[in-house]
């Protein structure tokens, strides 16, 4: 199964579920994804998107030695509640390992991201993250600028309401996509526009992954008629580093 998310090259899932914590999970496309790979007997997801840890999973980055762009858990919050830090360990041994590779963290529980590091430390092939959906939730990212990892990143997906002013201080990337789905919300364009303005004056990569289920327009479509243009323009800017790289598509899950 080939990942479908731009901003990455593959996923590597050690751990799967989750459960929702803020107004952006509402409609989160794991869990709908989890519950039709529980229903086609998919190894791993036999107790759907009931957080599952997956030590079989832990060297698989090690069998790949094309140096590779990892998106961690994409099916889960690598910082889960449920997460016991002794597997956590595991994983960043993992990532230590494999050097060659690039292991891109997002999580929405930042503290437990902040509690997991104050006695440790991040290996530079990490790049952290954190989600923002509104005006309400980038409060995140005050805590995630004074984490020292060498990249650190926004995903603002699904923006789902004004982030209003942003301090990208320390925060070298951001992501913006609208929602999919049927029951997606819709993305005002605006909202958009201010972020690309923000990243523009700030000096941070942008990157507009897509509209979602409502266009630019705010019709409601396929999101592949949708696109990803906004103002009239693809954006796909990347972190520095990400030149380093060769592309690679391929998933793990």
């Amino acid at each position: 199964m080939k990942t479908k998310i731009e901003w990455t090259e593959a996923t590597w899932n050690p751990s799967t579920g989750c459960n929702k914590i803020t107004a952006g999970c509402k409609f989160c496309y794991a869990e709908v994804m989890a519950k039709r790979l529980q229903a086609m007997g998919t190894p791993g997801y036999e107790n759907g998107f009931e957080f599952t840890l997956m030590p079989e999973r832990l060297e698989l980055p090690k069998k790949i030695k094309k140096p590779t762009k990892f998106f961690v858990n994409s099916m889960s919050d690598l910082f889960h509640e449920k997460m016991p830090f002794h597997f956590l360990d595991k994983i960043f041994n993992t990532i230590r390992e494999t050097p060659q590779h690039q292991y891109q963290i997002l999580t929405k529980r930042e503290n437990i991201l902040k509690q997991y590091f104050e006695n440790r430390t991040i290996p530079d092939n990490v790049w952290l993250g954190v989600t923002v959906e509104d005006a309400k939730t980038k409060y995140r990212i005050d805590i995630l600028r004074k984490i020292p990892a060498k990249i650190k990143f926004l995903s603002i997906e699904p923006l789902i309401g004004s982030v209003g002013k942003l301090d990208l201080t320390n925060i070298d990337w951001v992501i913006v996509g609208g929602e999919s789905g049927n029951k997606a919300r819709p993305m005002n364009p605006e909202w958009a526009e201010k972020i690309l303005t923000q990243c523009k004056e700030q000096g941070v990569a942008f990157f507009f992954k897509q509209w979602g289920t409502w266009g630019e327009d705010g019709i409601k479509r396929n999101k592949k008629i949708n696109g990803s243009l906004l103002s009239g323009k693809e954006w796909k800017e990347m972190p520095e580093i990400s030149k380093k790289f060769e592309k690679k598509s391929l998933t793990l899950i």
